[in-house]
């Protein structure tokens, strides 16, 4: 007989980035700004993104569309990739995700591909969580503790062992 079971996402709601600290209001800007910065002429849908390194460097990113939509990639990617060919031994703290022309109360949240991508940069720096902002322009701000938490019961190097 099946058992059924949950899986908890637990977030916190800011109702705006002015709640946050001055770092984190920031880096949801500077995720804003770099949106504005997307090569997106295909599906207009201009996403930024801004991650904070444990030093204090702030790196963006911005989704970079191509005719051929499997082969574009996101802000949340971009920003990633950038940051660990800078310094592959450092650790992304936090991450804030903006998409400026999306309003009301629900931020977009990264695809699936980026879910991953976040995981695994967890699992590289060790486990350190990776605290993820995504914020509304103008509205709320959804704060996520670790970035795994977009990927419950996800898929990792364990798998491959066996």
């Amino acid at each position: 007989m099946p058992t059924p079971g949950s899986v908890d996402v637990p977030y916190t709601r800011h109702a705006s980035v002015s709640e946050l600290s001055e770092a984190d209001q920031a880096l949801v800007k500077a995720a804003h700004d770099a949106a504005l910065l997307a090569y997106a002429p295909y599906s207009k849908f201009y996403v930024g993104a801004a991650l904070r390194t444990s030093a204090g460097a702030v790196v963006t990113g911005n989704n970079q569309e191509n005719a051929s939509f499997p082969a574009g990639t996101c802000a949340e990617r971009t920003a990633l990739h950038a940051a660990m060919s800078l310094d592959p031994a450092t650790v992304i703290e936090t991450m804030a995700v903006i998409v400026p022309q999306v309003t009301g109360d629900r931020p977009v949240s990264p695809c699936g591909i980026c879910r991953q991508a976040l995981l695994e940069q967890e699992l590289r720096q060790d486990r350190k969580p990776l605290r993820l902002l995504m914020a509304v322009h103008n509205g709320p701000v959804y704060e996520m503790r670790t970035a795994s938490l977009l990927l419950p019961l996800s898929f990792d190097s364990s798998f491959l062992n066996g």
